[in-house]
């Protein structure tokens, strides 16, 4: 076989498995493959955003002209992750180093996600927000959602959703004129668009593909996965009882619950536009840009957003603390991490970026500390011997990595999968017959002091986080307590 045959026949072979494997494996199986994938820039003119765009002389409409007709939708949306996607100062902070590191193309492989319709139509020249269309601004807008009327999953280069693969179609050419077409999961009603627009019905949109497109990103070039949110879902129990990514991440929490409980999908009418998921600190930001431009109407938004992906957080997980015993004397404690309701790995996404670790505290009897670990500082720093449950990249020669744009491969996992747990060992003694109580948190926060620090500080100069937040200086981040609960060991 020659060597060109060999090549095509094990990305063949790669695609078949990818959907089989884990983000750390699958990565490790592209690398073997040994080359870098080139990208059909016919099949995908913004690459290396993998976005499709059926131009038409219809135009992309507004958030705020559907909610003249969607009130209650365009509420639900106003405030969400998805209206925040292109203005979150964290992401501009990131956009901006790596325009800086690796140049101006790269940007849009992350602007196809966070703000389709401007990339498609060519607004985006460079970072920051000025002079850019309310459109644009919108990020994640309801007619970039509606608009998608298919995708591209099995074209990409290893045959996965990934980095924006979607279809977008926000109308048609007739021999009248331009006729809008929204797509959704239900069979129009008469009158649906009320002479606006058509709606076509899409199954698409009851299935979380419509979600991977963007919930999934692999390296611009190796095209190993960094972000494999659909994949981890894919691959889990979720899947396979039918609940997709909309049944647990467009309801309220009780629905949420029951759907990741009982694996029961929601009635129609309990699908709401919220898109909440664990990132609060974005909420708080634009509580705190609400309050100083004096739009108590959003920042009451944003809270209740906030209270919600809290809530999330704290139904998503459970701890389970187990004595190990040696010679009749204990001997350690095993702490059991369990991931109950996530659909995807606990935590997913931004995996290097993100922590979630154990800190626990051990007591006798009379209340003396006789171990203590992965306690924040009152810097924000973590103890060098925290345990972490999340995970590290690495670049093309094996070595620690940070930014996304350099890791091609995963050095460590210790993600939680979709009802999975982890066990986490803690040496500990204590004399026969002397109990001993264990307190035990699971703790989160979006992203590392330093880090955080780090990107905040590198946002473009038009988003001034004084003039919009009110902040002169990145504040501690805040800490979320997922789980806390306190054992009694009877040694």
């Amino acid at each position: 076989m020659s060597d060109r045959r060999f090549e095509v026949a094990m990305k063949k072979k790669l695609a078949v498995v990818a959907s089989l494997c884990t983000p750390m494996l699958f990565a490790s199986l592209v690398m073997a493959a040994g080359s870098t994938m080139t990208i059909d820039k016919e099949l995908y003119p913004y690459a290396p955003s993998l976005i499709n765009w059926n131009k038409t002389g219809a135009d992309f409409t507004p958030p705020e002209t559907c909610g003249e007709c969607h009130p209650q939708q365009y509420e639900e949306w106003t405030g969400s992750m998805h209206a925040l996607a292109f203005q979150d100062p964290v992401y501009q902070g990131e956009l901006n180093l790596a325009i800086k590191a690796v140049g101006k193309d790269i940007a849009k492989q992350c602007e196809g996600c966070h703000t389709a319709a401007a990339v498609v139509k060519g607004e985006i020249k460079g970072v920051g927000l000025e002079g850019l269309s309310p459109l644009a601004l919108a990020g994640v807008s309801c007619d970039v959602c509606h608009s998608i009327s298919g995708h591209t999953h099995w074209q990409t280069p290893y045959h996965q959703p990934e980095n924006g693969s979607m279809i977008l179609s926000p109308g048609k050419d007739t021999e009248a004129g331009p006729v809008l077409t929204k797509h959704g999961p239900f069979p129009a009603e008469e009158g649906c668009g009320e002479g606006f627009h058509e709606c076509v019905e899409s199954p698409l949109f009851l299935q979380s593909e419509l979600c991977a497109s963007c919930h999934q990103v692999f390296h611009y070039e190796t095209h190993t996965p960094l972000e494999a949110t659909y994949m981890e879902w894919k691959n889990g129990p979720f899947a396979a009882k039918g609940i997709a990514c909309q049944d647990c991440h467009m309801v309220a929490i009780d629905t949420f619950k029951r759907s990741a409980d009982d694996f029961i999908r929601p009635q129609r009418e309990e699908y709401h536009h919220y898109f909440n998921g664990a990132n609060f600190l974005l909420y708080h930001l634009t509580g705190l840009a609400a309050k100083k431009a004096g739009n108590e109407e959003l920042a009451a938004n944003a809270q209740s957003k906030f209270d919600m992906a809290i809530a999330r957080l704290q139904s998503a997980a459970d701890l389970e603390v187990m004595p190990i015993y040696r010679s009749d004397k204990l001997a350690e404690i095993k702490v059991r991490v369990k991931n109950i309701r996530a659909g995807h790995n606990l935590p997913t996404s931004l995996t290097n970026i993100r922590q979630m670790w154990l800190e626990v505290t051990a007591k006798d009897k009379d209340g003396n500390v006789i171990m203590t670990t992965g306690t924040v500082s009152k810097d924000g720093e973590l103890p060098k011997d925290v345990r972490l449950l999340n995970s590290d990249g690495q670049n093309d020669g094996f070595h620690f990595a940070l930014d996304p744009w350099v890791i091609q491969s995963f050095a460590r996992h210790d993600t939680i999968p979709p009802k999975g747990y982890k066990d986490v060992h803690y040496g500990l003694s204590a004399d026969k017959g002397a109990p001993v109580s264990v307190e035990v948190k699971l703790r989160y926060r979006q992203a590392d002091q330093k880090v955080a620090e780090k990107l905040l500080s590198h946002v473009p100069d038009d988003m001034h986080l004084d003039a919009i937040y009110g902040i002169t200086e990145v504040p501690i981040l805040p800490v979320i307590d997922m789980v806390d609960k306190t054992f009694t060991i009877n040694n």
